[in-house]
């Protein structure tokens, strides 16, 4: 909004200028997110704690001492996520980005359904909220309607193809199959974040990383300049994004603030699967899908053995692990839980290097 209203008058006086500048734009991004969450902070948890006098569910399946030492703390902190990046990118961004307001389409709307999910686990006093299918089947729909007004706005041949990392501008054209190609990445993206949100910070922490590293990439996507040189797919606009990453960043945070271990709130399904969303369209509009699955390795892997131990026990009758997601596993092993979660953060940083490096290396 500031940018819209604030840099017509650049040639009038100079300060004005600076809301033309990118990286001034998602600095100011950061830092709003981060204070609206800090200030918000207290009077949502507040909030939510006279609402759920429970708090969250803990499923009976999970580690026991989950139930000993989580129960009673409050979910949806995710919607105080939603609401610093919604503050954040709104007053910073450039409001006629097309691009901008499909993230934002994303970002809500899976936030809209974890919100329904964890609504319904609360006042159930159980860990069932909506059915898995009418869960995924609205989750489709709203990934499908951001990916159509993507390929719209965007330029041919780019608009259905699929960048390839570590090669110089190879594009492959999936024509209209894209559509539930990119919609398959969104969808997915937001569970594999959903599956990783399982301890005290676990899962805010690589999300915050993975932003992080496509607010660079989106920044150098967008420009023409640096996109030329470092030969990798160029998408007018897409520099956008970087405010909006960076307003995830900040917001997530403030949010840590709270999540940090013991945990006053737990961000639920309203987090998780919004967030998750966010970086699967963020990837999609810039053209780094494959390089999402380098960038968020983490949540990958947290899958993987997800699908692993259910294969597993029905082929077999056996586990892999000792329990799924892989961060139980660890826990069952004896693991500290602040241990899991700096060491999966220091996976997760190792992780965004590595995609970063997909930049140059072609």
């Amino acid at each position: 909004m500031l940018f819209n209203l604030l840099s017509p008058f650049a040639d009038d006086a100079i300060v004005f200028n600076l809301f033309r500048y990118l990286t001034f734009r998602t600095g100011g991004a950061i830092m709003t997110a981060l204070l609206v969450s800090f200030f918000l902070g207290p009077s949502v948890i507040g909030w939510l704690k006279s609402k759920q006098r429970n708090g969250q569910p803990i499923r009976p399946l999970g580690p026991e001492r989950h139930i000993l030492e989580k129960q009673g703390t409050p979910t949806m902190g995710g919607f105080l996520i939603l609401i610093g990046l919604g503050c954040g990118t709104l007053l910073w961004a450039d409001l006629s980005n097309n691009y901008v307001w499909a993230a934002l389409l994303v970002t809500m709307g899976f936030g809209a359904v974890g919100f329904a999910d964890d609504y319904l686990k609360v006042i159930r006093t159980s860990h069932r909220g909506l059915p898995g299918k009418l869960k995924l089947a609205l989750e489709i729909v709203i990934a499908l309607a951001a990916v159509s007004w993507v390929i719209v706005v965007m330029r041919e041949p780019v608009d259905t193809s699929l960048a390839i990392p570590f090669l110089k501008d190879v594009l492959i054209d999936f024509g209209w199959f894209f559509f539930p190609l990119a919609t398959l990445i969104v969808v997915g993206a937001s569970n594999a974040v959903n599956l990783t949100d399982g301890l005290d910070g676990l899962a805010i922490g690589p999300v915050m990383i993975a932003a992080a590293t496509f607010a660079l990439i989106a920044y150098l996507v967008g420009n023409a300049v640096f996109s030329g040189y470092l030969q990798i797919t160029s998408v007018p606009g897409a520099g956008e994004l970087a405010v909006f990453c960076g307003a995830l960043v900040g917001a997530g945070l403030g949010f840590l603030w709270f999540n940090a271990p013991p945990a006053m709130v737990f961000m639920g399904d309203t987090g998780s699967l919004s967030m998750g969303g966010a970086l699967g369209i963020v990837s999609v509009i810039t053209k780094h899908e494959i390089v999402l699955a380098l960038v968020g390795g983490l949540f990958v892997l947290e899958t993987i053995s997800v699908i692993v131990q259910v294969a597993s026990f029905k082929l077999t009758g056996r586990r892999v692990f000792r329990m799924a997601p892989l961060h139980h596993h660890f826990e069952q092993k004896g693991w500290a839980e602040p241990t899991i979660v700096i060491r999966f953060w220091i996976i997760a940083v190792v992780l965004a290097l590595f995609g970063l490096a997909t930049l140059k290396l072609r």
